[in-house]
């Protein structure tokens, strides 16, 4: 039958809420990022410090056990010291998935050039950024505050004595630190795979946006001998808010004139932030202009 001849009508169906219209891009991009098998193996390799984690509070808060393998070795202190460490030791493992994973949520929509089709259905842009956005922040919540508060909820259940509430503080703090890490993650996975159209090249870029600048923030720093240059290192800034956030003790620096305060550090996160919008308004675009 020729095209003229087919009579075509609007579709009369159950439309989609428009709130809950980004979830459907979120629902397909986790299956899209779960379908790797990479993806599922990076995921078990950044669960087994938890595991090992999971051992040492069971030691450290059953007589028995630390009597039969510690052997009158030191004490192991479950305190806020040790959750920072599980908690940085997770939030760098989200980096590895981040970099995995954020390219396959956009770089591969503009490779093969799909945004046009995706954002020709009633969807914005906003909608479309936060349905990826939700799928990698979820996807980070799995390997940072989940299992970080799932061994805070362990040592409650194992401390001999009333642990929980007393630290409870601690389980806020574990979540907040968490939860920024993140979104600056996704903010920036999302910013680099929608500038980098080839995957592999965007997965380098993510590392490189993150260590680059860290490299030259310290060499400013020590040529200029301030503390300024700092703000550019991203892992350092997170570090020391973790650190503040748990409330857990400041480590022995060589120089005490190096260390930042919170609130430069804090407008430092939020000037990378927006900058990664300007890069995602720039480039999440209906159509492409091609120019001759």
């Amino acid at each position: 039958m020729s095209v003229f001849d087919h009579d075509y009508r609007p579709y009369e169906g159950r439309l989609t809420p428009l709130g809950s219209r980004p979830l459907v891009l979120a629902r397909y991009a986790l299956n899209e990022a779960w379908s790797s098998k990479i993806t599922i193996g990076l995921f078990v390799l950044s669960l087994l410090p938890c595991l090992v984690d999971l051992v040492i509070i069971y030691v450290a808060d059953n007589p028995m056990a630390r009597a039969l393998i510690m052997r009158g070795g030191p004490a192991l202190d479950i305190d806020r010291t040790f959750f920072l460490r599980v908690l940085e030791t997770q939030c760098w493992f989200a980096l590895v998935l981040a970099a995995w994973i954020a390219p396959r949520l956009v770089s591969f929509d503009l490779g093969d050039n799909a945004l046009p089709i995706l954002l020709s259905h009633p969807i914005s842009r906003f909608g479309y950024l936060l349905g990826k956005f939700v799928a990698l922040a979820l996807s980070l919540s799995y390997v940072t505050w989940i299992p970080c508060l799932l061994l805070f909820v362990y040592q409650c259940y194992a401390s001999p004595q009333p642990w929980g509430m007393a630290n409870f503080s601690l389980a806020l703090g574990i979540f907040a630190g968490a939860a920024v890490w993140v979104f600056v993650l996704s903010m920036v996975g999302l910013a680099v795979s929608a500038w980098v159209k080839w995957r592999v090249i965007a997965t380098g870029a993510i590392f490189a946006v993150v260590f680059v600048p860290a490299g030259v923030g310290a060499m400013v720093s020590l040529i200029l001998r301030t503390k300024w240059g700092l703000l550019l290192n991203l892992p350092l800034i997170m570090s020391e808010l973790w650190q503040r956030i748990l409330g857990a003790p400041a480590p022995i620096r060589m120089n005490e004139r190096f260390i930042l305060p919170t609130f430069p550090m804090v407008v430092a996160l939020i000037i990378a932030c927006l900058l990664c919008v300007a890069v995602l308004n720039a480039r999440i675009r209906a159509r492409e202009v091609v120019r001759g």
